[in-house]
């Protein structure tokens, strides 16, 4: 009797917490059917009352018209170019001044780091007005040196990967030192491929910040030729009205390369959060 009561609370337990689960997955998957939902749609069946969920007459004209009315392709690759030029640039800087900081001994290497930590506690915005004049001064403004440059430093890469590089073994280095190699052969042929769980996992955190980044664009880059995706879909929003099929439609195109990125790179993640001494 006593067996068969507790495998029936065990059931009960496992079918609470999968409902849970289940309430909280279609709580957060929501906001984008419904955002698919309004892509599909017309701006005349936009306004029917009750709105529909699911399209009488689901069409694409949507994703048509917004490759139309924006030069959609140029901020694609405007957004590309920056965003894959940031990542690349974060993780290496990250990874070089974490290296540094966890295995070379100098005077005043805590401190340098608790003024890294310290740059985590300043809020973005209060950087953009000396960066916006220093973009200036330097006439980078409308250009996509001027969305990549400022970006390429990142205090919790460099966090991520101090902690990682301290577990590093020192025979690994010892070996190296034996063969001969340097320090810049060292770090790039042993600590780097040694800290390939945390590369992923900033690459994977650096790639969607920037694929997502707007204020600092709308800042910079007003114009086509610079504009990214996040600020010309900002432009769709009219001051009396807006198409939301367009604004949606727009949205769906723009979220797809992070959904790929994440899915193909989540268990990374993880890995690398685990790994990369945020626990030790």
């Amino acid at each position: 009797m006593a067996g068969n009561r507790d495998r029936r609370r065990v059931k009960v337990g496992r079918f609470v917490g999968w409902s849970m689960l289940a309430l909280v997955a279609a709580t957060m998957l929501f906001p984008f059917v419904w955002s698919f939902s309004t892509s599909l749609q017309t701006r005349d069946s936009l306004l029917q009352i009750p709105p529909r969920l699911i399209p009488e007459s689901p069409t694409l004209d949507s994703y048509r018209r917004v490759m139309e009315v924006t030069p959609f392709f140029r901020m694609l690759i405007n957004s590309t170019i920056v965003t894959l030029s940031v990542t690349t640039l974060q993780v290496l800087t990250s990874a070089l001044a974490g290296y540094g900081l966890a295995r070379f001994r100098f005077r005043g290497r805590h401190m340098l780091f608790l003024l890294y930590l310290g740059t985590l506690m300043v809020p973005a915005q209060v950087t953009i007005v000396p960066l916006f004049i220093g973009m200036s001064r330097l006439g980078w403004l409308n250009t996509l040196q001027a969305l990549i440059v400022p970006m390429i430093a990142s205090a919790f890469g460099v966090f991520l990967f101090r902690q990682y590089f301290l577990q590093m073994p020192n025979e690994l280095e010892e070996a190296a030192a034996i063969d001969g190699a340097g320090p810049w052969r060292t770090f790039w042929r042993i600590a780097f491929p040694y800290a390939r769980p945390v590369a992923a996992t900033h690459g994977i955190l650096a790639f969607m910040a920037s694929w997502n980044s707007f204020l600092w664009p709308l800042f910079v880059a007003r114009n086509e030729q610079s504009m990214t995706l996040p600020v010309g879909l900002a432009s769709l929003h009219g001051r009396y009205q807006t198409d939301w099929n367009l604004v949606m439609a727009g949205s769906i195109i723009a979220v797809v390369p992070v959904i790929i990125v994440f899915a193909v790179m989540q268990r990374h993640i993880a890995a690398g959060l685990l790994l990369g001494g945020v626990n030790r």
